[in-house]
């Protein structure tokens, strides 16, 4: 399973890519959309954020259930940006329990330290270009919401915001149970859980991400011995390109897809040894 980043979608570049690689290797692929991510607009007066455990449980659980009906063996996920978070924050609220639903999870590029990643994509070039790519959809979604919803939230003030965090103050964090946006970075972080992670787990970021400061990335001191920690010089947000111009993606599900198999064919064989 595939948890997509930020306003991601099936045409997001990673996810065809690590789709790519599922097929290469016959392994069956799925990709939930977050909520108001498809293209159809979720019923409830709520929508999707970084630090959404709850979401990936159900969907964790329900596959783990489809898939031993089917007589399967193993569930690996992966998350990449705001989707790894959400997932690497499941893995710690969940502890223990977690191996009941999943063998082994990664998150790539994602922003474990909330706070940390929504200073840096409103300062400078970021701010100019990403968080308006952003808000271009964010915007757009929000208010389809509030007609849904009359009264959810001002929509003056909604119009007016310029970057993140001011969209998460009248938006994101109200709306699923935040005091405002200091408090649903704070609270939605998977970094302060990841000593908790009782699975095998991989957190991937390069260290020059314009999104995520390198200085915010855990340390093996801060992290479970579940948790290995990928941390190259160089990358980007979700890049990791190779080969001449213009370069191919293929090498982060090469990777990635690799670790995944081995810590999830180790996790089996635990559980293969447990049962006799």
């Amino acid at each position: 399973m595939l948890f997509h980043g930020l306003e991601g979608s099936a045409q997001s570049h990673y996810v065809q890519a690590f789709a790519d690689w599922a097929t290469e290797h016959d392994i069956q692929f799925a990709m939930p959309y977050f909520r108001g991510c498809s293209g159809e607009l979720n019923r409830g007066p709520r929508a999707y954020h970084s630090g959404d455990h709850e979401e990936v449980h159900w969907l964790l659980a329900r596959f783990r259930a489809e898939l031993q009906a089917a007589g399967g063996k193993t569930l690996m996920a992966a998350g990449v940006s705001l989707g790894g978070n959400a997932l690497m924050r499941w893995a710690g609220v969940q502890g223990a329990e977690a191996g009941r639903s999943a063998d082994a999870v990664a998150s790539i590029c994602s922003p474990l330290d909330l706070t940390a990643s929504g200073m840096a994509i409103g300062r400078g070039f970021n701010r100019q270009v990403y968080t308006r790519m952003f808000l271009r959809t964010m915007k757009p979604k929000a208010l389809a919401k509030l007609a849904q919803h009359p009264g959810l939230f001002d929509p003056q003030k909604l119009m007016a915001t310029k970057d993140l965090y001011e969209f998460d103050n009248v938006f994101t964090a109200p709306l699923h149970g935040f005091r405002n946006t200091d408090d649903y970075w704070r609270k939605a972080s998977a970094k302060p859980l990841m000593g908790a992670v009782r699975i095998p787990a991989l957190a991937l970021n390069a260290r020059n991400d314009p999104f995520i400061p390198a200085s915010s990335l855990p340390t093996p001191a801060e992290v479970s011995g579940q948790v290995t920690l990928w941390q190259p010089p160089h990358g980007g947000h979700v890049g990791f390109a190779q080969g001449r111009l213009p370069g191919h993606v293929r090498g982060l599900p090469n990777a990635v897809g690799g670790w995944l198999l081995q810590a999830a064919g180790q996790q089996l064989l635990i559980k293969e040894s447990q049962h006799g």
